[in-house]
Formats: structure tokens, C-alpha cells, sequence
């Protein structure tokens, strides 16, 4: 089952463990798969994201669609044509129809 929620960053905590309240600020060094901290003392120090390289991390927006992003714009493509198509097929309808055709759709939905 598919979870959507944010990944959580293992270097925030690994950095919380070294350093606790002496962290000024943190930041993320998405190239290097890193977070980066820079200290009270004007230090900087770094910790990895990952845990293990092969670990399965749970699936988020931004991946789902990162890997799927041609299915979901077929399906969208699709629904839209088919909403062009049944909305030409009602304005087609609605003009060239027969009146006693319109009024048996019409009496059919009482039923």
C-alpha cells in the first residue's frame, strides 16, 4: 500500500544526536544526499541521508509522479477526449434530435 507522506531525513537526526542545542541552522544538500549544519562555534558539520543504499523508502507525490508521469498523462488525455466527445455527442443531440426523442430521454430518467 502505497503511504504519501514526506520522507524524513536521517542526517537532521543524526545531527540532533552530535550536537543537540548547538545546531544554528540546517540545511539540505540535495546533490550530496546530505544535510548540513552549521554550529554555534561557526563550524559546519554533515551528516548522510541514508541508511542503508538499498533501503526501500516509502513512495511520496513527488516520486509517484517522477515515475509515472507518462501513464497518468495517457489517462488524462483519455478522460479529457472522452469528455470532448460526450459533450459534442449532447450539443449534436440537443440540436439535430427529433423533439418526442427528447422528451422519451427526458421520461426515461423518471423510471
Amino acid at each position: 500500500m502505497i503511504t504519501l507522506q514526506r520522507r524524513q531525513l536521517v542526517g537532521h537526526d543524526i545531527l540532533l544526536a552530535r550536537h543537540g542545542n548547538h545546531i544554528s541552522s540546517m540545511r539540505v544538500d540535495r546533490s550530496n544526499d546530505r544535510v548540513v549544519a552549521l554550529l554555534d562555534d561557526g563550524s559546519l558539520d554533515s551528516a548522510p541521508n541514508l541508511i542503508a543504499p538499498n533501503l526501500q523508502l516509502p513512495h511520496t507525490v513527488r516520486s509517484v509522479l517522477r515515475e509515472d508521469w507518462k501513464l497518468l498523462t495517457a489517462w488524462a488525455g483519455m478522460a479529457g477526449g472522452m469528455g470532448v466527445l460526450m459533450t459534442a455527442a449532447a450539443v449534436l443531440l440537443g440540436t439535430t434530435a427529433d423533439p418526442a426523442i427528447l422528451e422519451a430521454f427526458a421520461a426515461y430518467s423518471t423510471f
